[in-house]
């Protein structure tokens, strides 16, 4: 009976051995897959950011070809338009040409109007003086800010005025003309014209030049200026 037990015994103690190899093969299996399966997963991982980093550095390379075409465009318009301006053609005159010019500068007269009506301007200057004469240029001297402001102020029309003038004609003959003939003279005879019953104020300017005019607004320009200059130093 004992010998008996103690077989028994030894073939539980065996078969619990061998139900024990049994789960550890089967543990050792199990980790084993699970290492394969994130072993492949982590290779995926790589796989995909290689991916990703080589399509990064596809996208720069484009990035950067495209910014370098786009230089190489500019680099070409600029060119271009270097060349453009290289190949303008500057107009010189020939001393011909130049003599003939200062000489119609000398033929040309200037009258002065000491006085320009409401609603009048240097087109329709040009315009009404036109009738008796060719007219190379025309200037007129706007009025002041303040003034069209104050006459806004009460009740007056605002448009702008201009307060005195000079025209340029083309002859000085036919500017005398004009300047002795139609002074103190109506403007419009029409009764329904806005400048009826207004008269011409001009005088013939004897040996007076645009460039002198020019000359003198210029100045005036520079005077202005430098009064507005001191005027904020001193309320500063």
């Amino acid at each position: 009976n004992n010998r008996s037990i103690m077989k028994k015994y030894k073939q539980d103690v065996e078969d619990n051995s061998d139900n024990d190899d049994e789960q550890e093969s089967r543990s050792d299996d199990d980790t084993g897959s699970i290492q394969s399966r994130n072993s492949d997963d982590d290779s995926s991982d790589d796989d995909d950011i290689n991916n990703k980093s080589d399509d990064d550095n596809d996208e720069s390379q484009n990035d950067d070809n495209d910014d370098s075409q786009n230089d190489d465009e500019e680099d070409d318009d600029y060119i271009g338009k270097d060349n453009t301006q290289k190949k303008k053609k500057v107009f010189k005159l020939s001393l011909d040409e130049t003599e003939d010019f200062n000489e119609k500068l000398r033929k040309r007269g200037v009258v002065y109007i000491s006085r320009i009506p409401p609603r009048m301007n240097p087109t329709k200057v040009k315009q009404l003086l036109s009738e008796f004469g060719v007219i190379t240029r025309v200037y007129l001297v706007e009025e002041d800010t303040t003034i069209r402001k104050r006459r806004r102020k009460n009740g007056g029309s605002g448009a702008q005025r201009y307060v005195e003038g000079w025209v340029e004609f083309e002859k000085k003959r036919i500017a005398k003309k004009i300047a002795t003939s139609l002074n103190t003279t109506s403007i419009s005879n029409v009764k329904r014209n806005v400048h009826y019953g207004e008269l011409w104020n001009m005088k013939y300017l004897h040996k007076f030049k645009w460039n002198h005019l020019t000359e003198k607004v210029a100045y005036e320009r520079r005077v202005r200026e430098q009064k507005l200059r001191i005027e904020l130093m001193q309320s500063k």
